[in-house]
């Protein structure tokens, strides 16, 4: 091959030879053999000239035309041999082809040219592909004086070099300088090949400093001269078609110099800054109104070229918008095309001014329909089709689909073959323009994002290298570092320019377009592009613009006069709807026009004055969903203008009527007043979507960084404000949404909530929830709630159980809410507490003092319910979480617990409330030693921090132990609650207070009991019995409601005296049960006295209950045991012993029902005080001083209570028989611990207080209950218990020291006094007392008691009594006999007139018994001279009681009075066994009264008031019978020792028979002188008795021994037959039978009459 290829020459000739011929046939034949030859590369370059040239000659002879150029074809691709003028012939001759007559030649010509022009410019390539490796020095440039000073560069580059510049001499119509022998040339034709050259082989040009040269020198002059007809044309100035190429813009030439422009701006733009700053120039000038329509259309294209390669723009932006005195191009090129689609609106399009029906054939349907009516709507058989397009002001322009997003498909840049301008459909340039906008934002946005993306992931990168420990590389190299930001600098300068300069215009173009968009696709496309461009300029930090973009899509979101208001927020603009667009001012379309837009929802507006309504279109929507995706993706850079957003935001979910639900989320509500909202179905379907968005927006704040979060925060805040003073003063709905918003924003936020909590819950407190609109309060109250609730329960980190300081920040607002007074805002707050509660309560810890702050920060004036939710609370607290909280809080809870039992709203809840007191105590003692440890070690802190600070520890009760302190406050709170108002509450809390200190009270230190004792109990009843002293005597009428109030509760006194009661009862029983613990105290004994105190004054007050309940309390005190040994200690108190009858029903430790000690024994309480000593027993002397003490109260209230009273009315206070009986029975009590020193003027006082009581009357309505009736004999309890104080008295003397025993006669003088009462009752004053029989129950009357019982009682304590003590030394001197004689006499002189019969029955047999013992020693003292006034005493009462003044009664029967008769008997038997036999050691006068009494009672007694029938019964025969016999036996008896007593009873006989013999005598005279008529009665009585007394006498005098008799007595006796026989005659058949009784035993006087003798024997 290679030898064939150097004789190739010789090898061609023939077939140049046979081409010669000009033969068609032949010259095929060759040129197929030369093609082969040259395909098989065989051809020399000398061979390969001689082909051309013989071409060359068939070409010019105009043969094979087509072979010739398959054959140049041929020739130059298949091999470089072909150069220099060789090559250049062959272009030629392509060139000359091209311009034949033969279209198809032509043709083929053309794109051969094309071609080879291309193999020279790919050799060019091959070559420097090959040179690669050797770097050759480029040899500087010169200026190019010659044009073929191409002498540095390679062959082929050389070929290159001439072809490109000779193209450039053609095209400017010059003679080329190497392609010699051109005819003719197009500047078409030449354009495209420059295009083609310049577009297809860049790097030549840019590799060579030639090519370069060439560019810059040829190309660029030859394109700006070519342009200048289009410059200089003004549409309109002619419109003639000649196609002169100077005046007029020629399409062709026009559409081929763009594409050029076009090839260099994109290829060699950083070869040519300025020229391309010129093109750029022009081509912005091409877009005027007034170019040629196609003109228009096709810069439209060659700029949306451009704008869809953003790095180029961003380099126009750093030549020409960034350089000083620069043109700004970037920013033209942008404000031009907005300027040129406002313009499209503006101006009718001249080239389409009559629209003819053929042009809509462009508008892709062919149809030539009746375009110009409707445009846009195409009929199709009937149904319309609404095409995408644009309206505004009447201009409607179609949009065309004419590109891919992102490409550049030019539809007339590409029309070559076009040499007419074409027609352009209407909305192409437009459509055009709208493309080029949104890929010039596409792509700056996704350039610079993309930049700022890595710039950001670099930095962050070598911040964290940066900031690694220091010995993992020593040598950083900080340098790169700092390259890095320059770099970075420089960068973000070019961002903001390229932004800066292009914004204006995009957001003036975007929001025109986006006002007459009519195509959701087109809107949408807008929108993104606002988006887009707004988080841009956010990103970049440049506010102005980023804040226009996003009013832009917040007025889009609005109807049309709505959005101003809110985004400029001046409510001037609403009255003209008009805004400008780039200065020039457009009148808005009003919706009415807008046939276009469907309206989907008709709403209320969100205004203070309400309006009518306002409507929403599908665009208004569909803007709202960008809004929320702006705000959604791109949170973080909207920083301040979070207001524009939110607030619109705002106003579209009011039209729409979302309401704010649970945590914050929107739902679709009803609107609440107006017109309600109407929504189509398209825009149901919507809500839930975008309520969700909606929801999802505030979710991600949570991927904000902490700036954005607070934009975004304080954006809320001001919005809430702004619709919180729209709120103010009128009822409206509000506007929730910046509540419910703030809600969710702190809700995903929890994880970072320290940072924005202050600021949120600032808000909400402050402003919201004091706000006076209810449902605005209750919104920010709701979401105030609901944060802290999450915040608790979120899992921090660290947790909060080790971040106490979070813990406080959160719960702090609950406690702040405290101090608004709304109560709906309470509810809230606390139904807070209840839900933390029950959720979190075990993990408060140091939380709790604000928690129950809340609760206790309650007042009375805030209402039940909500008084009942903060009560519910602290029963949670006290029943579940004492053990989980800190103790120091255990005295908060105590504080709250009191306050709400002070509360007084609702009863139940300040009785609960004392219950949890109890359970609060009750807790304490179980945990005790825990508590007190914890305590403790608190407290030992404080102190230390006390003294740092050199302040004093001041705590309430401080110098006690913490733990006793707790102990001290509850006792204090429940003090409180013991003088509360309520009876009930005090009633509570007193049993309460009594009971943990009963129960609980062994726990306190010892020396704590000294400020129990003075500071809770006794100022506690202090207080007590002031209220007590002053309370109101008014009667209640009823308790509240239909509850009935006891008469015994009902006045204000009344209820506060069962308080005292309850008071002193249960301070008397703390002193009782610890008097162990207390009387080591240093001032047991002062407190003993007050507590006297308070006792006496209490039993001195005018009230019965309390007056007898002091006394069961003083009861109390008394029976205290000495403390026993601990060996001997029981396990449970020991039972109190009550010596007394009565026990006190209430001081039994149970009656609160709870049990009233722990079964832990005293002994180990105790132990606590003492270690293992046993308590220490005081001195007796104390014990001695404490009973006196007793004593002297005791007396104090027995003389004032006794006392009578000095004036007597109704009113008068008198003291109750259960409170008598009381203070009675505790004398026996005190008296066994006073009775050593009890002396004579202490019995006298005792005395004096005994009588008092007895003598106190009652009051008739108690009479019934206390009173036996009057007829049972039967003693009151008071009276039982002075007899039982005495017979204690009585005994303790009989077994005391002989000092005691002078005491007797008191006692008996004492008792003595009380027999008296038998018949003259005591006085009580000046008290009229009545009879019970008379009293009217009921009426404030006294009734007199039945003393007879009491007398009685006491007679025979007295009886008893003598019978023991008769011969003491004491009775005998102090004449007690007689004294008892004294008494007695009054019910024996009484007799029938007794009060009771019974009385002077019992007096005789006492009497009887009391002589039967006295006599015998008043005989034993008769010398000593004791007993002397006491004879006559007797005798007199002898006389008064066998002759009583009374008569007896009328219905006495007999059987009755021969008892009483026997009773006179008896006494004349004790005469005669007991005195007369011992006449001689009697006083003479005595026996001589003893004798004129018998004699009277053996006839005078007779009584005159019986009837016949009963007449010799009721003459007291029996009586009269001893009277006689006893009178008979005294005088007859032979003891007589004295004549004078002989003689005493001689007469006596004498002066009876005397008055015998005259009575007799009377009689039968009156009984003759009567005849018929019966005498009277009295006189036929005693001649009756005479008659018996004679046969007694006659019987007596028979039984005495006859020498006792006298015989002058004898005498007399027969001197009385002869009278007696003459009563024979009398009629009365009584006195017959007692005749004959009479007249019987003078049978014994019958004897035979014997001899003197005899008798003087005898």
């Amino acid at each position: 091959m290679p030898a064939l290829k150097e004789n190739s020459s010789e090898v061609v000739q023939p077939f140049l030879m046979g081409c010669g011929t000009k033969e068609p046939k032949i010259t095929q034949l060759c040129l197929a053999a030369i093609q082969r030859l040259m395909s098989h590369e065989v051809v020399s370059e000398a061979a390969a000239g001689n082909i051309i040239n013989m071409l060359w000659q068939l070409m010019e002879n105009s043969l094979e035309e087509l072979k010739l150029l398959q054959t140049v074809l041929v020739l130059l691709t298949t091999n470089t041999v072909v150069h220099d003028e060789a090559l250049s012939k062959a272009i030629v001759l392509c060139f000359r082809l091209h311009f034949t007559k033969d279209n198809i030649t032509n043709n083929t010509a053309a794109a051969t040219v094309r071609q080879v022009v291309t193999v020279v410019f790919e050799r060019v390539v091959a070559e420097d592909e090959r040179y690669k490796g050797t770097v050759d020095q480029p040899v500087a440039v010169q200026g190019n004086s010659n044009r073929r000073s191409v002498s540095t560069l390679k062959p082929c580059a050389k070929d290159a070099y001439m072809l490109f510049q000779d193209l450039c001499q053609l095209v400017n119509a010059d003679a080329p300088y190497w392609l010699v022998g051109m005819t003719e040339m197009t500047r078409t034709f030449g354009l495209e090949l420059l295009e083609s050259v310049l577009n297809d082989f860049p790097q030549v040009f840019l590799q060579h400093q030639e090519f370069s040269f060439l560019l810059k020198e040829r190309v660029c002059p030859l394109v700006i001269k070519l342009f200048s007809p289009n410059i200089k044309f003004r549409q309109g100035s002619s419109t003639s078609s000649s196609p002169a190429p100077v005046e007029k813009p020629y399409f062709p030439i026009c559409m081929r110099l763009l594409r050029v422009v076009s090839v260099l701006i994109k290829q060699f733009y950083s070869l040519l800054v300025t020229e391309c700053e010129i093109f750029l120039s022009l081509l912005v000038k091409f877009l005027d109104a007034d170019k040629p329509q196609w003109l228009r259309a096709v810069a439209v294209e060659s700029i949306h070229r451009l704008c869809v390669q953003p790095q180029l723009l961003r380099s126009f932006c750093q030549s020409y918008d960034m350089k000083q005195h620069s043109t700004k191009v970037f920013r033209d090129i942008v404000n031009a095309l907005g300027s040129f689609i406002q313009s499209l609106f503006l101006v009718p399009s001249t080239g389409n001014t009559s629209v003819t029906p053929s042009q809509t054939g462009s508008n892709a349907s062919g149809n030539t329909g009746s375009a110009q009516t409707n445009p846009g709507v195409l009929g199709m058989g009937g149904g319309a089709t609404v095409l995408p397009a644009f309206e505004y002001r009447g201009t409607w322009i179609p949009i065309l689909n004419v590109t891919v997003q992102g490409s550049a498909k030019a539809t007339y840049l590409e029309m070559l073959d076009k040499v007419e301008p074409p027609t352009i459909p209407e909305g192409y340039a437009m459509s055009v323009a709208f493309h080029c906008l949104l890929d010039l934002v596409r792509g700056i946005t996704t350039m610079i994002e993309g930049e700022l993306g890595e710039a950001e992931t670099v930095s962050h990168t070598t911040t964290e290298t940066t900031s690694l420990p220091a010995q993992s590389s020593e040598h950083q190299d900080l340098h790169s570092v700092s390259d890095q930001s320059e770099k970075e600098l420089v960068s973000r300068a070019v961002w903001e320019e390229m932004v800066n300069a292009c914004w204006c215009g995009l957001l003036a173009a975007l929001s025109l377009l986006l006002d007459a968009s009519t195509d959701e696709a087109a809107t949408e496309n807008i929108l993104k592009a606002e988006l887009t461009m707004a988080a841009l300029c956010g990103r970049l930090g440049l506010v102005t613009s980023r804040d226009a973009f996003i009013t832009a899509i917040c007025k889009g979101s609005l109807p049309p006069h709505y959005a101003l208001t809110v985004l400029n927020s001046t409510t001037a603009i609403l009255s003209s709807k008009s805004y400008s667009i780039q200065g020039q001012n457009v009148q808005m379309i009003s919706p009415s026009s807008e046939s276009h837009q469907q309206v989907v929802a008709v709403g209320q507006p969100l205004a203070l004055q309400p309006q009518g309504t306002v409507m929403l279109t599908s665009k208004n929507i569909q803007c709202m969903r960008t809004l929320l995706n702006l705000a959604h993706c791109h949170g973080a850079v909207l920083g301040t203008s979070w207001q524009l957003v939110l607030a619109t935001l705002q106003h579209l979910v009011w039209i729409l009527g979302l309401k704010p639900g649970v945590g914050g989320a929107l739902k679709p509500g009803r609107a609440v007043e107006g017109p309600s909202t109407v929504l189509t179905t398209a825009v149901m379907t919507d809500l839930p979507v975008i309520s969700n968005i909606l929801s999802r927006l505030f979710e991600s704040s949570q991927y904000l960084d902490d700036v954005s979060l607070h934009h975004l925060i304080n954006a809320l805040c001001s919005l809430s404000l702004e619709a919180m003073d729209m709120a103010y003063g009128n009822n409206k709905e509000p506007s929730l949404f910046a509540v419910a918003k703030l809600l969710e924003t702190g809700l995903v936020n929890m994880h970072r909530i320290e940072i924005l909590w202050r600021p949120l819950t600032g808000h909400l407190l402050e402003k919201v929830c004091q706000h006076p609109n209810s449902r605005m309060r209750e919104w920010g109250a709701e979401a105030l709630t609901s944060l802290i609730k999450a915040g608790l329960t979120f899992s921090h980190d660290p947790p909060l159980s080790q971040n106490q300081r979070l813990q406080l920040l959160l719960l702090n607002p609950l406690k702040e809410l405290s101090n608004i007074s709304h109560p709906d805002i309470r509810i809230k707050q606390l139904e807070c507490v209840l839900q933390i509660l029950q959720s979190q309560g075990d993990s408060l810890g140091p939380g709790w003092p604000l928690v129950l702050g809340v609760m206790g920060a309650i007042r009375s004036d805030q209402g039940e319910s909500l008084i009942r939710t903060a009560f519910q609370c602290l029963q949670l607290v006290v029943t579940d979480f004492l053990p989980t909280m800190p103790c120091t809080c255990l005295q908060i809870v105590v504080e709250v617990a009191g306050s709400f039992g002070l509360h007084n709203q609702e009863l139940n809840i300040s009785l609960t409330s004392i219950g949890l007191l109890w359970n609060i105590s009750d807790y304490f003692f179980q945990r005790g030693e825990i508590i007190e440890k914890e305590l403790n070690k608190e407290e030992a802190v404080l102190q230390k921090q006390a003294e740092e600070r050199g302040v004093m520890l001041n705590r309430p009760f401080h110098p006690a132990p913490p733990f006793d302190c707790l102990w001290l406050c509850l006792y204090a709170k429940l003090g409180e609650l013991c003088v509360d108002p309520r009876p009930a509450v005090r009633k509570s809390a007193g049993q309460t207070l009594f009971s943990t200190i009963g129960a609980h009270g062994t726990l306190l230190q010892h020396s704590t009991w000294h400020t129990v004792i003075w500071k809770v109990l006794f100022h506690l009843l202090d207080r007590v019995r002031e209220s007590s002293t002053t309370a109101d005597k008014e009667k209640i009428e009823s308790g509240g409601g239909n509850i009935l109030i006891h008469h015994s509760r009902d006045t204000a006194e009344k209820q506060w005296a069962e308080t005292w009661v309850l008071t002193l009862a249960g301070v008397a029983r703390i002193f009782n049960t610890r008097r162990y613990l207390l009387q080591p105290l240093g001032d047991f004994s002062q407190a003993w006295d007050v507590l006297l105190d308070h006792i006496q004054s209490a039993a001195l007050s005018k009230n019965n209950e309390v007056s007898l309940a002091a006394l069961k309390s003083f009861q109390e005190i008394l029976q205290i045991v000495s403390p026993v040994r601990d060996s001997e200690k029981p396990d449970t108190p020991p039972a109190i012993n009550v010596s007394v009858p009565v026990v006190v029903g209430t001081t039994t430790a149970t009656s609160l029902g709870r049990s009233f000690m722990r079964t832990d024994s005293i002994g180990e309480r105790i132990g606590r005080y003492n270690g293992s000593e046993p308590p220490v027993i005081t001195d007796e002397i104390e014990d001695l001083n404490l009973w006196w003490a007793a004593w002297n109260s005791w007396y104090r209230i027995g003389s004032e209570s006794t006392r009578p009273p000095i004036t007597c009315d109704k009113l008068t206070f008198i003291p109750s028989q259960p409170f008598l009986t009381a203070l009675i029975q505790i004398f026996p009590a005190l008296y066994q611990h006073i009775k050593t020193g009890f002396s004579m003027d202490d019995l006298q006082k005792l005395g004096v207080i005994l009588h008092g009581a007895v003598s106190v009357p009652i009051s008739s309505d108690a009479s019934p209950f206390i009173l036996p009736s009057y007829t049972e004999a039967v003693l009151t309890s008071l009276q039982e218990a002075v007899l039982t104080a005495l017979d204690v008295l009585q005994k303790a003397i009989c077994v005391g020291s002989e000092s005691m025993q002078i005491m007797y006669p008191a006692i008996f003088d004492q008792l003595l006094a009380f027999v008296e009462f038998s018949c003259k009752p005591p006085q009580y004053g000046q008290l009229e007392t009545k009879h019970i029989a008379n009293a009217k129950y009921n009426q404030a009357e006294w009734v007199a008691l039945n003393y007879v019982p009491f007398a009685e009682r006491s007679l025979e304590v007295v009886v008893d009594l003598y019978q023991k003590t008769a011969c003491h030394k004491a009775v005998v001197t102090e004449k007690v006999l007689q004294n008892i004689i004294k008494t007695l006499r009054i019910p024996l002189s009484l007799k029938y007139s007794c009060p009771s019969e019974s009385t002077w029955k019992l007096a005789v047999s006492s009497l009887l018994k009391v002589l039967s013992i006295g006599l015998p020693v008043a005989r034993q003292h008769a010398s000593s001279g004791k007993f002397d006034s006491m004879w006559p005493e007797l005798a007199n009462t002898f006389e008064d009681f066998l002759f009583t003044k009374s008569t007896p009664p009328d219905n006495l029967s007999i059987q009755e009075f021969q008892k009483n008769e026997s009773i006179d008997v008896e006494v004349v038997q004790l005469i005669s066994t007991e005195i007369l036999p011992y006449a001689n050691f009697i006083p003479k006068e005595f026996v001589g009264q003893i004798m004129t009494m018998l004699n009277k009672g053996s006839i005078h007694s007779q009584s005159s008031s019986f009837t016949e029938a009963e007449i010799d019964i009721r003459m007291r025969e029996e009586f009269s019978k001893v009277c006689f016999e006893t009178l008979l036996q005294f005088s007859f008896s032979n003891k007589v020792t004295t004549p004078q007593e002989g003689y005493i009873s001689r007469m006596a006989l004498s002066v009876l028979l005397k008055r015998s013999q005259d009575v007799l005598h009377r009689y039968i005279e009156d009984e003759r002188l009567s005849g018929k008529c019966p005498l009277p009665r009295q006189q036929v009585t005693e001649i009756i008795f005479v008659l018996k007394a004679v046969s007694t006498l006659i019987d007596s005098l028979k039984k005495t021994q006859p020498e006792n008799v006298d015989a002058n007595t004898w005498a007399q006796v027969i001197a009385l037959y002869p009278t007696l026989v003459e009563c024979i005659t009398c009629s009365s058949s009584e006195v017959c039978s007692a005749l004959k009784e009479a007249l019987v035993p003078f049978k014994d006087f019958m004897h035979p009459p014997a001899s003197k003798v005899q008798n003087g024997e005898s």
